[in-house]
C-alpha cells in the first residue's frame, strides 16, 4: 500500500477491536469493506476469526507485492502467490500483550509497516514500538482542520521521540473544488462523508499498489482496555494530547469534535449534529459488523444485540402503551421515557445513569419508562414523539397531553433529576 511516497503492506491502527483485520477498499465515495470472517464491534476486543487462506497479488505493471482479502483478480493482470496464513497467526496472537503484538509485526514487516497516528491516546502505540527496540515508522493524516493543540502535540512526539512523523496531505485540487462550491462548513448543512472523504479517505487509501487493494490491520492494543492505556500512558510519562485535559475523548477535526458531557459516550463529541449511525469518517468502517441494523437501525433493530434499560423501577413501554399516553390529557403522574435502540452506542452510554434516575425516582409519583423506537417504529416516533437522534428524553406532563423533550446532552442523573423536578 503506497501512502504518498510511502509503501507500506499493513499499518498499525487502535481502532480496530482485533489483533489482526483485513479490510479491503475501493477508491469512491462510499467505500465498500466486506467482512472477513467475523469481525465484533470496536468496543468489544476479540481477535480476527479469518475463514479464508490468504494471498498476495503480484502485479505486473510494477513487480509490488500487495496482500488481498479476496481472491478475485483478472488472470491477465495478476498471478496469485500464497503467502502468511493470517488466520493462525491471528489464534496466535489471540492473548498475546501490546509489546508481544508489536513485536511481531514489526518483526514480520518490517519497513514495510507503520503506525498510523491520529494525535490522540494512539501515542502509547508510538511508545509500545519504542519499547521493542526495532525501527518503526509513524504516518499521521493532517486534514487541514486540526486542532492547535493537536499540532503542538505532533511536534511533541517528535520531539520526545527523537522521530520524524510522514504526514500526508489532502488532495488540494479536490479541497478547493469542495470549499469553492459549498463553503468551508457544508457538513453540518449535508453530512460530514463528503469532506471526510476527500480530506482523510481519499489522501490515505489513493494509490494503492496494484490499483484496488487491501490492508492488514495491527491492532496491538485489542486486548486492553482504555483505562489500562490510560495507566499506562501516565506511568511511562508519554505526552499526550491537551485536549484530553479539556474533556475531549475521540480527537478529530476541530469544526467536528467537542468535549464529552457526563454520561455521553466518548464518540458523541464526534459530528454531535448528526444520528449516531454516521459517527464514522470511512477510514475504519471495515473494522465495524457489516450489520445494517447494527449501524443504522433499518429493519426491526440489531438482531443478538441485547436490550438495556433494564430495571424493575421502569416500565417497557409497547406501541400502544406510547399512543396511550400520547393520548392522555389529565395523567395521574408524570412520565419520563427515554427513546432508544439498543445498538446505539450513545444509548448505551447513558443506561446507568438512566437506571439511577429509575431508582431515585421509584415511589416518587413519577413514572419512568422506555420505548424502542428503532426499526419499524422509528417513522412513527419521529412524527409523533420528536425524535430527532438516540437517544431522545421526554417528559409527559401531569396536566399536559403534549411532551416535553429534555434539551440538553448532559444525561447525567442529576442534571435529569434537575429537568424532571423543574416540571413536575
Amino acid at each position: 500500500m503506497r501512502l504518498g511516497s510511502m509503501n507500506l503492506r499493513s499499518l498499525f491502527s487502535s481502532s480496530s477491536a482485533t489483533a489482526i483485520s483485513a479490510t479491503r477498499y475501493s477508491r469512491s465515495s462510499e467505500l465498500k469493506a466486506p467482512q472477513i470472517g467475523s469481525l465484533r464491534l470496536l468496543d468489544r476486543p476479540a481477535t480476527v476469526n479469518l475463514s479464508q487462506r490468504r494471498f498476495a497479488v503480484k502485479s505486473k505493471r510494477n513487480d509490488s507485492i500487495v496482500p488481498l482479502a479476496a481472491t478475485i483478480v483478472e488472470p491477465e493482470v495478476a498471478e496469485k502467490i500464497e503467502v502468511e496464513d493470517y488466520e493462525q497467526l491471528a489464534k496466535d496472537l489471540e492473548n498475546s500483550s501490546p509489546l508481544e503484538i508489536m513485536d511481531k509485526a514489526l518483526d514480520e514487516f518490517g519497513n514495510d509497516i507503520a503506525i498510523a497516528f491520529s494525535g490522540a491516546e494512539d501515542v502509547a502505540l508510538i511508545e509500545y514500538a519504542k519499547l521493542t527496540g526495532r525501527p518503526f515508522r509513524v504516518f499521521s493524516l493532517d486534514t487541514g482542520r486540526l486542532n492547535p493543540e493537536t499540532y503542538r502535540f505532533f511536534d511533541a512526539v517528535e520531539k520526545h521521540y527523537d522521530i520524524h512523523i510522514e504526514y500526508m496531505f489532502p488532495d488540494a485540487v479536490e479541497v478547493q473544488a469542495l470549499v469553492r462550491s459549498k463553503g468551508l462548513f457544508s457538513f453540518y448543512e449535508d453530512g460530514h462523508q463528503e469532506c471526510c472523504r476527500v480530506r482523510k479517505v481519499d489522501p490515505v487509501f489513493e494509490g494503492m499498489d496494484g490499483g484496488v487493494g487491501s490492508l492488514i490491520k495491527w491492532n496491538p492494543l485489542a486486548n486492553v482496555d482504555g483505562v489500562n492505556v490510560w495507566n499506562f500512558l501516565r506511568a511511562m510519562n508519554v505526552p499526550v494530547n491537551s485536549l484530553h485535559s479539556q474533556g475531549y475523548v475521540s480527537i478529530g477535526c476541530e469544526p467536528c469534535t467537542r468535549p464529552v458531557l457526563p454520561g455521553q459516550h466518548e464518540r458523541e463529541g464526534r459530528w454531535w449534529w448528526e444520528d449516531a449511525k454516521a459517527k464514522e469518517c470511512g477510514l475504519h468502517k471495515g473494522n465495524l459488523k457489516q450489520d445494517g441494523a447494527l449501524l443504522n437501525g433499518n429493519g426491526n433493530g440489531a438482531a443478538g444485540v441485547a436490550d438495556i434499560f433494564n430495571s424493575q423501577n421502569l416500565v417497557n413501554l409497547s406501541r400502544t402503551g406510547i399512543e396511550n399516553l400520547l393520548r392522555l390529557e389529565n395523567r395521574k403522574e408524570p412520565w419520563i421515557v427515554v427513546l432508544y435502540a439498543p445498538w446505539c452506542q450513545f444509548c448505551q452510554g447513558m443506561e446507568q445513569s438512566y437506571l439511577e434516575l429509575a431508582d431515585k425516582l421509584a415511589g416518587s409519583g413519577v413514572k419512568v419508562g422506555k420505548f424502542r423506537a428503532d426499526g419499524d417504529q422509528k417513522e412513527f416516533a419521529k412524527q409523533e414523539l420528536q425524535l430527532g437522534s438516540f437517544p431522545t428524553i421526554l417528559l409527559f406532563p401531569k396536566h399536559s397531553s403534549r411532551p416535553i423533550q429534555y434539551p440538553s446532552e448532559k444525561r447525567d442523573v442529576d442534571s435529569l433529576m434537575t429537568f424532571v423536578s423543574a416540571l413536575r
